[in-house]
């Protein structure tokens, strides 16, 4: 297994970990209370990571074998995940998202 399938895991796995934890910490919270406008968003922004790293999992096998749909649909995921953490970034600053979702787009390019 090449260096580019494992950082595709692991960057997936993270996207997918914190997905999960941002929905239960969000159910957790006063925003799990009422089912309103705000708790949805909140809730979507949770499934934005879980999605994105699933792709990013889901096309690890792809990548190992050389097949260039596998390099753009993670990188797809990547940039998407780049475009979430730019609209949030006024509110939360995510730099370990960032950094490894521009790593991982990078290693794509390069490998590709």
């Amino acid at each position: 297994m090449s260096f580019v399938c494992i950082a595709t895991i692991a960057v997936g796995g993270w996207m997918v970990l914190n997905g999960i934890l941002h929905d239960i910490f969000v159910l957790s919270s006063k925003h799990g209370k009422t089912y309103n406008r705000d708790l949805l968003r909140l809730l979507m922004d949770g499934h934005i990571l879980i999605t994105c790293g699933a792709i990013q999992i889901l096309s690890f096998k792809g990548i190992e074998e050389h097949w260039h749909w596998a390099y753009y649909v993670s990188a797809v995921a990547c940039v998407s995940s780049l475009v979430y953490c730019a609209m949030i970034f006024p509110f939360l600053k995510s730099f370990g998202t960032i950094a490894l979702n521009a790593a991982l787009l990078a290693l794509l390019v390069i490998n590709f």
